[in-house]
């Protein structure tokens, strides 16, 4: 299953002694009747709005806007984390019912019961007004980017059901936010924001199938597919070549943007970030997946820091 997937409700069982949540403390706050509502938009999990926030800065950053809208990277991170829990709400829609079939999923928010169907239709509408809220303080040209997702997001549930590289359309997905942060502040989307995007897809192709080791067994199980089911053996290989296809294209992106090789020394850190997840990865031990996925926020704050360099170079 990929990194959408799994549910916060399963933050105390873990498995193989890997928990998949965080800040279990801070959803203990809450009201009990609110618990299920925020470990069905994951809040517990802040890994996923990290991952979907990065590109938005990314794409911000190159265009060379992060310092003068920085009030915009504010507004983009508060869409990541509504529109990531809405996305979360929507897949456990669909999953409910498959959900109920195995017993590490069947505890889930809507497979158990404790939030009803119609309760998260709800919860997701309200999730939407927040994604609303932020969308309208974009541009229009931004505005219609940021629509154009809409489909892909839609579709992405049904993936696993039909492809062995769900985690491509999750890269489509998640990336999106590269050309909405590039529009948001130039009005354009021209070839270094594709170009950007395109990397970030590969970047979560590679990241989501690490993740993805986690659950080889139960998604062969109950017959879901993942890249890292398809790879089989070539795991660290596949991961490996989509890394080199990410640092391929940000490197032509950054030479979009500002067209002298020492731009390209600011890929580095996250170059080498990468390199260490692929040679350190143990593609058998579900805790050291999870750690080298978890680690993709560094990666992203590394390659946000490089996009603001370059940027405003």
């Amino acid at each position: 299953m990929t990194q959408n997937d799994r549910s916060g409700a399963e933050a105390g069982r873990g498995r193989s002694g890997v928990p998949d949540s965080e800040h279990r403390g801070l959803i203990g706050l809450l009201p009990p009747a609110a618990r299920p509502f925020a470990l069905l938009a994951r809040f517990d999990r802040p890994i996923g709005w990290w991952l979907l926030f990065w590109p938005c800065a990314f794409g911000l950053a190159l265009a060379g806007g992060a310092a003068a809208r920085w009030d915009l990277l504010l507004w983009l991170l508060l869409g990541a984390i509504a529109m990531r829990g809405a996305g979360c709400v929507y897949n456990d829609i669909i999953d409910r019912d498959l959900d109920r079939q195995v017993a590490r999923t069947a505890s889930r928010p809507l497979a158990s019961g404790a939030v009803s169907r119609k309760a998260a239709w709800i919860w997701l509408g309200m999730l939407c007004l927040i994604g609303l809220i932020t969308w309208l303080q974009l541009n229009w040209t931004a505005r219609l980017v940021a629509l154009g997702s809409l489909a892909l997001v839609a579709a992405y549930p049904f993936m696993k059901r039909i492809t062995w590289w769900p985690q491509a359309w999750l890269g489509l997905v998640f990336s999106w936010g590269a050309l909405v942060g590039w529009s948001a502040f130039t009005g354009t989307v021209p070839l270094g924001a594709i170009l950007l995007y395109a990397g970030c897809v590969f970047w979560v192709i590679g990241y989501d199938t690490i993740y993805a080791l986690q659950d080889r067994e139960d998604d062969a199980l109950v017959g879901i597919r993942s890249s890292a089911l398809r790879l089989g053996k070539n795991v660290r290989v596949g991961v490996a070549s989509c890394y080199l296809a990410t640092l391929a294209l940000w490197l032509m992106a950054f030479g979009q943007r500002f067209p002298d090789p020492f731009a390209y020394l600011a890929l580095l850190p996250v170059a080498a970030h990468l390199a260490w997840q692929v040679a350190t990865l143990r593609p058998e031990d579900g805790a050291d997946a999870l750690a080298k996925f978890r680690s993709n926020r560094f990666a992203g704050l590394l390659m946000a820091l490089a996009c603001f360099v370059v940027g405003t170079a």
